[in-house]
């Protein structure tokens, strides 16, 4: 079909009367309208046939085929061409069959206004013009919409597949983030055990100290972040005794000469230096720094007073001289433990902060340990996928193996070949727990789980 602001309309005139064909082509064709004209239906149908037609005006009463029998045709035919009826007679009843079998836009009564002929055309070209423009858009629309529709499925695919490559990306980072952590875990552990070494009176000391304190923040609701401070705290508190002669470690801090003791004082400064290079160990530093502290202000090496000494140095020094007391390290004989907690209670205020006491003494009160359920397995009897139920220590009391860890066919070889120089070798604990029984079915001779999941350096 014509477009009215593109080309002309095309009009196609029909009446078996000369003159009325001859009177509407005057009346329209000023309006720049291209006209055809035809006589009968037959000869109408033929033009439509050979011409795209935007416009029928149609008379009713023509010989052969009536109005109404041609217009249905062309209803049938040429949908989108516009219908006008024009009748000279009142005939209520051919005008409405008119109507119904060829759904025409409007009839026109002989004899016709110029003026209103003239905009009835013009109107049912406009609404036809309107109808044709109405479809194109919502054709268009159509079209953008299952366009739209496949580019958001395909999209929708594009991210689906992205997030599973950035998940797997970042499982992989996660997994190599862990095994740094725990890589770095073990560092501290067996830096920690360094010390160990020069004395085995204090065998233990900073795995016990840690893993209390540990325990005592968590009983006293402390965020992860500062429980996981205290427990590196515990293990490195006395890294800078690193340096100290075999004769003063052997010896309880009231045993010391005054050169000794002036030596002494300055550990907790060493130590906070040796840890200083490392950023993830910088608050640890403060709290090794200050574990010597007193509540009271006489403490070392600055004198620091209540709260101005950090909340983790205050833990250490209640956790630190309870382990002194009952092994030995603060005096010349173990206190037992109802007397050690006495003299906490004593010094609550004075050397140690009165709340961290408290909760101290309702930690030991109230403490159930879990209880791991485990057996001595002989060495040689090892199996991959076996979780140690405590740490592997030599004679000595240096860590080989952390509790916790699952073995591979490479820790079992070392284990055993370990064992075998040791003319008094000690004894391997296992896990028995169901967990740990699946773990043992399904394990192959590939890295544990603990080397690849790993956890934070200081894990609280």
């Amino acid at each position: 079909m014509s477009d009215m602001h593109n080309v002309p309309a095309t009009l196609l005139l029909v009446d078996d009367e000369p003159g009325i064909l001859s009177s509407l082509n005057r009346l329209l064709r000023p309006a720049g309208y291209t006209i055809f004209t035809a006589r009968n239906g037959r000869e109408a149908l033929a033009i439509l046939e050979q011409n795209p037609v935007d416009l029928v005006l149609s008379d009713m009463r023509m010989p052969e085929m009536d109005g109404a029998k041609f217009l249905e045709q062309v209803r049938t035919n040429w949908p989108g061409t516009v219908r006008l009826l024009l009748t000279g007679y009142a005939d209520i009843a051919s005008t409405i069959d008119a109507i119904n079998r060829g759904e025409i836009y409007r009839y026109i009564a002989k004899p016709w206004d110029d003026n209103d002929l003239k905009l009835i055309v013009r109107d049912a070209l406009e609404s036809s013009r309107l109808r044709r423009e109405n479809a194109r858009l919502l054709a268009l629309t159509q079209a953008q919409n299952d366009e739209l529709r496949d580019f958001n499925s395909q999209l929708e695919e594009k991210v689906r597949q992205r997030t599973a490559e950035i998940e797997q990306i970042n499982s992989f980072l996660n997994l190599a983030n862990e095994r740094l952590k725990q890589n770095f875990l073990l560092s501290i552990k067996v830096f920690s055990g360094l010390l160990e070494l020069r004395g085995s009176h204090i065998a233990g000391h900073s795995r016990r100290i840690a893993e209390q304190a540990r325990q005592l923040a968590q009983h006293m609701q402390l965020d992860p972040k500062t429980a996981q401070d205290v427990f590196c705290a515990g293990l490195l508190h006395d890294i800078g005794k690193i340096g100290f002669p075999d004769g003063m470690l052997q010896k309880p801090p009231s045993r010391l000469t005054g050169e000794e003791y002036a030596h002494y004082r300055r550990h907790t400064v060493t130590g906070e230096m040796a840890l200083m290079p490392l950023e993830e160990l910088k608050e640890v530093g403060h709290i090794v720094r200050s574990h010597h502290e007193r509540f009271d202000g006489q403490g070392f090496p600055d004198t620091l007073e209540g709260e101005a000494i950090p909340l983790g140095a205050r833990i250490l020094a209640v956790i630190n001289d309870y382990d002194g007391l009952l092994h030995g390290a603060l005096a010349d004989k173990r206190i037992p433990p109802e007397q050690a907690r006495t003299m906490l209670l004593n010094a609550r205020g004075k050397r140690y902060d009165p709340a961290i006491v408290d909760a101290f003494i309702d930690m030991l009160s109230v403490e159930v340990k879990e209880v791991v359920p485990e057996k001595i397995i002989p060495y040689l009897d090892l199996q991959i996928g076996m979780v140690l139920a405590r740490d592997l220590e030599n004679r000595e009391g240096m860590l080989l193996l952390a509790a916790g860890r699952a073995l591979d066919v490479n820790l079992i070889r070392h284990i055993q070949t370990y064992m075998r120089r040791e003319q008094h070798p000690p004894a391997v604990y296992i896990r028995t727990d169901k967990q740990t029984a699946t773990n043992t079915e399904s394990r192959t001779a590939t890295p544990s789980d603990d080397e690849q999941k790993g956890s934070s350096p200081c894990p609280a």
